[in-house]
């Protein structure tokens, strides 16, 4: 059985015959223990009766009127000294025993039937021996018999035995005749899965199940389809993700190579030495960052990623920061407005402080000469509510939906000439998330810019 086709056709077959073989012994237990004494009744009140019948009819022609019993349908054994002769059919064994012909000529009532020995199969009714019957005492014609009767399974259920047999055949080729047809429905959506999985290991991810059941099978296709969309997806964004790191690399790489050899073959004046010098530093130093803001993702992805809560106060921490961005807002002439209060949380201090180090910078960097950053930390029964906002150039509306995706930027020239790496607000939206916060921005071109960073007081 290598394939779930004949697996299902092959368990499905094995589990009807082992129920029918199960439904056969449940019925033979059910004939034992309650048809066995009914039938065992019933076959005595009918001997009883013929017993009666013959005393009240002392000149009765004892043998017409046993066949036309046994032609009703028993099978009927009267037996004396001289012998015995059969009514209504032979029986397949007479072996009685004289005691027990003896003990009925006597007047006692022979109960066979309630005393045959069951076994495996329901043959207590369909075996025509002699020992399956009712005895009785019958006085013909002024002679005492012993008369052993039963009903006669070939003329009471001929038809009906064969009906059943043809009936129960027909039910058992159908229903497998049935089985391997639905199977194949069942198994063919899987198939058809099986087939995908195939392209998606080769990496094809554009699979077309066109399955529209709703059941189970339905379910996994659909959320196979899923899947495969969202690592068709994760292939593009690693895609770009590596092109984004080689192209980021290489700018900084390729100007420290240009500039090297420049200072190594040419003759330059101390001045154009130093200008080319201070390139090759700024460029080490964008490699630099790039590759611990590449770290830092790469530590931040990670599923089992741990953090080092502890409580601590997250104002005083932001002031912190805005005293370590001293220099750089006070190049620029910026003012800072704080509406900051003590607000105590429970988080990872090392990844906040990155954080507020980002967006802090990122509105430095964005806001002309003269302009005004303000920050506002606020708390609610559960949360702590971090709102920084600038007077700087603002976001495009265009550029938006894609601030926190990797390498995005709104203004690249820019920003690369800043030595922004596009990493920054990236590292800011997972690390809230991993606190189970949030961030939101609001944004008009040329009017500023509003990030709104809501964490839980005990994340």
């Amino acid at each position: 059985m290598k394939t779930l086709y004949l697996r299902i056709v092959w368990t499905t077959i094995f589990v009807m015959l082992v129920s029918s073989f199960i439904a056969f012994i449940a019925s033979n237990v059910y004939y034992q223990q309650f048809l066995k004494p009914y039938n065992d009744e019933k076959i005595t009140a009918m001997a009883q009766n013929i017993a009666a019948f013959t005393k009240n009819n002392p000149s009765l022609n004892k043998d017409n009127y046993l066949n036309h019993i046994g032609a009703l349908g028993y099978q009927i054994y009267l037996v004396n000294e001289q012998g015995g002769n059969d009514y209504g059919g032979a029986f397949r064994d007479r072996n009685l025993g004289a005691d027990i012909i003896r003990r009925v000529q006597a007047g006692e009532t022979y109960h066979g039937i309630s005393h045959f020995a069951g076994n495996a199969f329901v043959t207590g009714f369909f075996d025509n021996e002699a020992v399956n019957t009712i005895g009785v005492p019958v006085m013909i014609n002024g002679d005492r018999y012993a008369l052993f009767i039963r009903p006669n399974t070939e003329v009471q259920f001929g038809e009906l035995r064969l009906f059943f047999s043809v009936l129960v055949l027909l039910i058992i080729l159908i229903s497998i005749v049935l089985v391997i047809m639905s199977t194949r429905y069942i198994v063919k959506p899987i198939v058809t899965l099986t087939d995908a999985t195939k392209k998606i290991a080769q990496g094809m991810y554009d699979v077309d199940l066109n399955v529209k059941r709703k059941d189970e099978i339905g379910k996994l296709t659909n959320h196979f389809a899923k899947m495969a969309k969202s690592l068709s997806q994760l292939d593009e964004m690693r895609q770009e993700f590596v092109s984004n790191v080689s192209h980021e690399i290489q700018s900084p790489l390729a100007s420290i190579q240009g500039f090297a050899q420049t200072l190594r073959t040419e003759k330059l004046s101390d001045a154009e030495r130093e200008r080319y010098l201070t390139i090759i530093e700024e460029e080490s130093q964008r490699m630099s960052s790039l590759s611990k803001q590449l770290l830092t993702l790469a530590t931040l992805d990670k599923e089992d990623t741990t953090l080092e809560k502890k409580s601590y106060d997250v104002s005083a921490q932001i002031k912190q920061v805005i005293l370590m961005t001293e220099w750089s807002w006070q190049e620029k002439d910026l003012a800072f407005s704080l509406n900051i209060a003590p607000a105590s949380i429970t988080a990872d201090e090392k990844l906040l402080h990155q954080v507020w180090v980002n967006l802090i910078t990122n509105s430095i960097k964005y806001t002309g000469a003269g302009g005004t950053i303000s920050i506002d930390v606020s708390k609610t029964e559960w949360m702590c509510i971090v709102t920084i906002t600038d007077t700087g150039q603002g976001i495009a509306p265009e550029d938006m939906p894609f601030i926190f995706d990797r390498f995005y930027r709104a203004d690249k020239a820019r920003n690369r000439k800043e030595g922004s790496t596009g990493l920054g607000l990236s590292i800011v939206q997972k690390i809230v998330h991993l606190h189970n916060g949030s961030i939101k921005v609001e944004s008009e071109t040329g009017g500023g810019t509003t990030f709104s960073v809501s964490l839980p007081i005990l994340s």
